[in-house]
């Protein structure tokens, strides 16, 4: 005999089963049917432990339980490092970073990074002391660590502002000694003045077939010198010239009606100088095989010529630092000549 849904109802809530009266009487059937067939807890007791027997003897087995090991230090591991991360604990990051980058490389000072024969000869030279003119360049003949007669050049930083056009500083200067330079000198004139313009030492003269040698940009001399009216010539070459500091000017006295003048005074060491964009006067007052003597004499010339230079709307300081060297040679501080 059929039994109704309010007795399977009963029956299966007497088991234990949570089932209602949605459910469907095959639910209900179903769900008694799947209880009673169940085993009884100590069969369940029995298999487990037999499970466990097979575990420990199953090689197999055994492998799994070593991946779910791993498994868990793995996420133990995580978990601590989680709790870490709450708590601020930056320590082992840090020390991984640290482990990852390697130490800091040391600095080295400017003068550590010089070679061998510059950081010999800068030991005679003592830091912070100021010399005079006399001292400063009898150290520089003796600090010069180059191979070759290096050049002595003087560097003098004023107190002018070059983007005015009455403190733009450039001028001439003929050192009594030279520049013991072999100084190629060029002439752009009539053909009426090529005589004159050899006679005087000119290494090249020309007048039409000059231009040639510019339009090939074939620039084989120091200094160029040009006559007046020859100057509007020159207009169209002024990016080859100018950039190098070849183009004639008549503050440099490269342009002269006298072309063989010009030529005897560029010959014998009359040389140009010219604040830069720094303030910066740079030039080159002869070589370490004059001595003492002779580039104190050059000296003295330049800094009487550019104490001639100051202009008369300079209100600071005219001259700021003065420094001798030689071409690869160390800076030596000199007291200031020109006020």
């Amino acid at each position: 005999m059929a039994k109704s849904k309010a007795d399977l109802l009963a029956e299966a809530k007497g088991l234990g089963l949570e089932v209602t009266e949605k459910n469907t009487v095959a639910e209900i059937t179903a769900a008694i049917a799947a209880m009673e067939a169940a085993p009884a807890p100590e069969a369940v007791e029995e298999v487990v432990i037999v499970t466990e027997d097979v575990t420990a003897t199953d090689k197999p087995s055994a492998k799994a339980g070593k991946r779910s090991e791993k498994a868990q230090r793995e996420a133990a591991e995580l978990a601590e490092k989680e709790a870490r991360k709450e708590a601020g604990d930056t320590s082992s990051q840090d020390g991984e970073e640290a482990t990852k980058k390697g130490p800091k490389p040391v600095t080295r000072t400017r003068l550590e990074r010089r070679g061998k024969s510059y950081r010999k000869v800068a030991e005679q030279v003592e830091a912070g002391k100021v010399y005079s003119l006399e001292e400063a360049l009898e150290l520089a003949t003796k600090t010069n660590p180059a191979k070759f007669d290096a050049s002595v050049e003087v560097h003098v930083r004023l107190g002018v502002d070059p983007r005015q056009a009455d403190q733009n500083i450039r001028a001439t200067v003929s050192l009594p000694n030279g520049t013991g330079k072999d100084v190629r000198v060029a002439v752009f004139a009539p053909e009426a003045d090529h005589k004159a313009a050899k006679a005087a030492g000119a290494d090249i003269v020309g007048d039409e077939d000059f231009l040639k040698q510019l339009d090939k940009q074939e620039l084989n001399f120091d200094i160029l010198v040009a006559t007046p009216q020859y100057m509007p010539k020159l207009g169209k070459y002024a990016r080859v010239l100018g950039p190098r500091g070849l183009m004639p000017n008549p503050k440099s006295g490269t342009v002269a009606v006298d072309v063989a003048k010009a030529v005897t005074e560029a010959k014998a060491g009359k040389v140009e100088y010219r604040v830069d964009k720094q303030a910066i006067v740079h030039l080159s007052i002869g070589k370490v095989s004059f001595g003492a003597e002779k580039l104190a004499e050059n000296a003295k010339a330049f800094f009487d010529s550019l104490q001639s230079q100051k202009p008369s709307s300079l209100k600071a300081s005219y001259v700021h630092t003065t420094a001798i060297s030689t071409t690869q040679g160390p800076g030596i501080k000199v007291e200031n000549v020109v006020r």
